[in-house]
């Protein structure tokens, strides 16, 4: 009887391949976790530490080093940190040598509470604590605020965050009883007064045109309130 050396030869590597596979990857899975890795997406605002990740997997996990791979719910992990009111989201895997990251994306405050409880107001509109790592500058939100009410002073915030000019100048959003809003501008003591958040986009964009004119004219310390609550007038105080 001939012998087919092909067909020996074609089951012989398909019995190597498989040998190797399963060495490999019962090796993989005895593998233990040898090292953490924390990655900032952005860590211009370290409101977070390394090791204040760390503490946050450990917490969860008991322990994380030394832990054998196949026991770690890495989808546990993520719920974990992303419990934290200081982390957007957060991503954790394994590479082929032990290594544990955890990739970390912070919230972006854009205003600073200021009352008789002090937190950031994130660029989504919701609490975010402060941190003892970091303090951002944002402009101060104080007046009549609730921690489950902050529509209005929210919506102020953020156009005061996304415009440059802005930005720049707003330090202060003051609301009173019945949710209007004044502002309080950088080397300057005159009051801005919004009214109700209605027309924003009108509002700030006359108050950047007052301003500029102000500012060339040379008599911004002239006024003590600017009042924009009336449609398309700026209303000007002086002292």
């Amino acid at each position: 009887m001939q012998i087919n050396w092909n067909i020996i030869k074609l089951v012989l590597t398909l019995l190597i391949a498989v040998f190797l596979f399963a060495f490999s990857s019962n090796k993989n899975t005895r593998r233990v976790v040898e090292t953490i890795n924390i990655e900032f997406v952005d860590n211009t605002h370290p409101f977070l530490t390394e090791e204040n990740v760390s503490k946050l997997l450990i917490q969860k996990n008991g322990q994380v080093t030394g832990v054998p791979k196949e026991i770690l719910d890495l989808n546990e992990l993520e719920i974990a940190l992303k419990k934290n009111p200081i982390i957007k989201n957060a991503e954790v895997y394994m590479s082929v040598n032990g290594k544990l990251t955890a990739r970390i994306e912070q919230k972006t405050p854009i205003a600073r509470v200021n009352t008789n409880a002090s937190f950031y107001i994130d660029e989504s509109g919701s609490y975010m604590p402060l941190s003892s790592n970091f303090s951002a500058r944002v402009p101060l939100v104080t007046g009549r605020i609730q921690k489950d009410r902050l529509e209005n002073v929210f919506e102020v915030a953020k156009k005061v965050y996304d415009d440059a000019i802005l930005s720049k100048y707003v330090t202060e959003i003051h609301q009173e009883d019945k949710n209007t809003i004044s502002l309080t501008l950088r080397q300057n003591s005159f009051k801005v007064y919004l009214g109700e958040v209605e027309s924003l986009d009108q509002k700030f964009n006359n108050l950047k045109a007052f301003y500029q004119k102000a500012l060339k004219d040379k008599t911004l310390n002239t006024y003590s309130k600017v009042n924009l609550q009336f449609g398309n007038q700026v209303v000007c105080t002086k002292k």
